[in-house]
């Protein structure tokens, strides 16, 4: 199932060898292995894969904007992304469960959060702007890496109910070379746990190009512990359909874990403390711009005759409804007060928490004390 190059490939050029079902123009490529798990995927499907990027476009561009404006404290953006998380998101069931990173907007999206659930944790006023158990999406993970160890340990929990549910985790290329990522995959093989890892190679680990960190492609390292994997075009939401029905399908039916490799660009920066110019070109995003995973469903739609001007028209009409409620949403949060940063951090209180509780009100009185000089 996996397409892969020689170890000496150059990856930063070579990103066109990878599965896809639709061309940059929105042209359709059969593929033998792709093919089979979309046949039932029509138009009206397509359509509303079109309107969730497009949604998922425009929140992120929110996020930016609010977080320059002061009202969220960061904000790590996923344009040219919206493809790879959409395509895997929509393939779980409401009742698998989700271990995003930090990136994943579209995957906390997709799994139903409400406005709020995008922003809270990022002014810094929670631990998690949404809960878990309500959407079946775990605390988007800042440390990279680590919620792959999370996803295993409740896939394993998930045999030991006995249920058919999947668990899926997304991470980024730079957190392949975490030892985390690696251990988890140790444990998902050996233990045929039931998920699958969503590999987003957008090209860059914060500023260090995948190439420097990968001599071949990162879906080659799966087999190597035992895992059955696919490297696939992630700005093509078909072929990453596709490619996690398959996934899914595996790890459902019992055969354990499965890993995906989507290879796609950040077109933004890492977050909004990052600037990008830095350490790419301007060719190189605009030659990525050309692969833009929204514009190409939406070639393909109308070279369909699929899409007409009223759906696009209420399709905007629909993203900047969402937009408004997340800035209001935004700007209607109240600051917290600082030493609730140690609630619900344990489920029951003990004496190790109370008193760090103590020195942390002392600390913050101090300040208080200062202003009144």
């Amino acid at each position: 199932m996996m397409h892969t190059l020689t170890p000496t490939a150059d990856l930063k050029t070579d990103v066109d060898d990878v599965a896809r079902l639709l061309s940059a123009d929105g042209e359709r490529i059969a593929d033998r292995d792709l093919d089979p798990w979309v046949a039932d995927v029509d138009a009206h499907h397509l359509r509303a894969l079109y309107r969730d990027m497009a949604l998922l476009r425009r929140i992120d561009a929110e996020g930016m904007a609010l977080q320059r404006q002061g009202q969220l404290g960061l904000w790590a953006p996923c344009n040219g992304q919206e493809a790879t998380q959409i395509g895997t998101a929509r393939v779980l069931r409401a009742d698998d469960f989700a271990f995003p990173s930090y990136r994943e907007t579209g995957v906390v999206y997709a799994r139903g959060a409400a406005p709020e659930g995008f922003l809270r944790a990022w002014r810094g006023e929670a631990h998690s702007s949404y809960d878990p158990r309500e959407i079946g999406t775990a605390v988007q993970q800042i440390i990279i890496g680590a919620q792959t160890l999370h996803a295993v340990g409740y896939a394993m929990g998930i045999q030991r109910d006995g249920v058919d549910q999947v668990v899926a985790t997304w991470f980024g290329d730079g957190a392949t070379s975490q030892g985390d990522v690696n251990e988890a995959m140790v444990f998902a093989a050996s233990y045929e746990a039931p998920v699958v890892f969503v590999c987003t190679n957008n090209q860059y680990a914060i500023s260090e190009p995948v190439g420097v960190q990968a001599k071949a492609p990162i879906a080659g390292r799966a087999p190597a512990f035992g895992i059955p994997s696919m490297r696939v075009d992630g700005n093509d939401v078909l072929a990453v359909t596709a490619a996690m029905r398959w996934a899914t399908d595996h790890a459902r039916s019992g055969k354990g874990p499965a890993f995906i490799e989507a290879v796609t660009y950040r077109m933004g920066p890492h977050t909004t403390s990052d600037d990008p110019t830095r350490y790419r070109e301007k060719d190189e995003v605009e030659r990525w711009g050309r692969r833009d995973p929204i514009a190409r469903v939406e070639a393909y739609l109308r070279g369909m005759d699929e899409l007409d001007e009223a759906f696009t028209a209420q399709v905007q009409k629909d993203a900047d409804e969402l937009a408004a409620a997340v800035r209001s949403t935004c700007l209607a949060l109240t600051t917290a007060p600082a030493i609730s940063i140690l609630e619900n951090v344990y489920a029951e209180p003990h004496a190790g928490l109370d008193e760090e509780k103590t020195w942390f009100a002392a600390y913050l009185d101090g300040f208080a004390e200062e202003a009144q000089r």
